[in-house]
């Protein structure tokens, strides 16, 4: 029996379009994403930002949750794999893409811009961050 070789990423970001959800043939939800993540560099003494998109898929349980809860604009934290899809176009040319296939995924708090209508707020409880707990450490000391 071999062993699976290591293949894991983690990509943070906001969702470039609303989330555009299907059943396959066999009644299986998959929700498609598309996530753009941006890097901060600096090049001489310039600040440079570097963009990159990437398209998640999802499956099962965690596509209905997608599909009901984000939106475009919506941060996420993405934990997945790459998986690569080869294909041989109509024309005859070899095709491939890369995309991530999502085991899990965090849904950014949102914020709303309109401070008169709290009923809109997130139905899902805001993920913790890292300065919660530094806050909570601080209150119990």
């Amino acid at each position: 029996m071999s062993m699976n070789s290591l293949n894991s990423i983690i990509v943070e970001g906001n969702l470039t379009r609303d989330p555009e959800y299907r059943l396959t043939p066999k009644g299986k939800p998959v929700c498609t994403l598309s996530v753009a993540s941006n890097r901060y560099y600096k090049k001489d003494e310039e600040n440079k930002k570097e963009t990159s998109f990437f398209n998640v898929e999802t499956w099962a349980k965690l596509a209905d949750n997608c599909n009901q809860y984000l939106n475009k604009g919506r941060g996420v934290r993405v934990v997945g794999r790459l998986k690569q899809d080869r294909w041989t176009s109509p024309e005859g040319q070899n095709r491939e893409r890369i995309k991530i296939v999502a085991e899990h995924i965090d849904f950014k708090p949102q914020f709303k811009k309109d401070p008169v209508a709290p009923e809109e707020e997130s139905e899902l409880p805001a993920a913790k961050t890292q300065e919660d707990d530094d806050q909570e450490l601080l209150e119990a000391v």
